[in-house]
């Protein structure tokens, strides 16, 4: 999975994220881009429930991921 995520500036909002993606899934591998504000994601878990994660730490996914 992938997601753009703009609220994501700097190496804390990076942890912040990774932290919310594996609350889902903690065996989640997240590689987070700062610089071009794009995560990637690989989980078992459905990405309706990534989105859910993030969204409720305050980083929603941008649309049109």
């Amino acid at each position: 999975m992938q997601f753009r995520i703009e609220d994501m500036t700097c190496g804390g909002c990076v942890r912040r994220v990774t932290k919310a993606v594996q609350s889902v899934d903690p065996d989640a591998v997240v590689d987070a881009d700062v610089a071009g504000r794009q995560v990637r994601v690989s989980s078992t878990a459905p990405e309706a429930q990534i989105v859910a994660a993030l969204e409720g730490a305050g980083y929603p996914p941008s649309q049109g991921r």
